[in-house]
């Protein structure tokens, strides 16, 4: 039987909020990026971001009760992993936003291969949450994966809307604006993993 308190809860809220808080900025930028995006894909987009933060975590406790030396010598790289992925990205949106405003073409939004990078950029730094993890059973691992996948699903959809909501004011800069926040995205990662 699982004995799940109010403080296993109250923490595991607050560990999705800290681990959501990129996925939200990237949800932010893909709303800026298509403003008339639908409410099935804005759905599609927070489920994503919220499965690569619910697996993210379980694979760190995975590693940690395995192969802990990998695992250590990866972590490393989880900064520079990050930093290439998004800045391929909002390099790719500005890219896109400067030549559409050159050739008038039409905002395709975000696509899959963008949006399983995206998920695999601002969750990979949850790998590191199984270390915190590592003393739970299995049981609470899980609980507490599923928590903050809750979580991150919640503060993304608000990420997309308010997006989506700037994005149409912003119109024609907005593709841009999302691939700038982005790179900064990737730059936080990156500089902070240092301090």
């Amino acid at each position: 039987m699982i004995n799940i308190d109010l403080l296993f809860i109250s923490n595991s809220i607050l560990l999705g909020v800290g681990l959501a808080m990129d996925a939200f900025s990237v949800s932010v930028a893909n709303g800026l990026n298509e403003p008339g995006m639908r409410k099935r894909k804005v759905c599609l987009i927070a489920g994503t971001f919220a499965v690569f933060q619910a697996l993210m975590p379980m694979l760190g406790w995975i590693c940690v009760h395995t192969i802990v030396e990998l695992f250590s010598a990866f972590d490393a790289f989880v900064p520079w992993i990050a930093l290439i992925l998004l800045a391929f990205i909002g390099g790719k949106m500005i890219w896109d936003g400067i030549r559409k405003r050159s050739d008038d073409a039409e905002v395709l939004g975000v696509g899959f291969g963008a949006l399983m990078i995206q998920g695999v950029a601002t969750s990979i730094d949850a790998l590191s949450v199984g270390f915190t993890i590592a003393d739970y059973d299995l049981l609470h691992a899980v609980s507490a994966s599923l928590i903050i996948a809750a979580v991150t699903f919640i503060i993304c959809v608000g990420g997309l809307i308010a997006g989506r909501k700037i994005g149409t004011k912003l119109s024609d800069k907005a593709q841009i604006f999302g691939g700038v926040i982005l790179i900064g995205i990737g730059l936080e990662i990156f500089i902070s993993s240092f301090f």
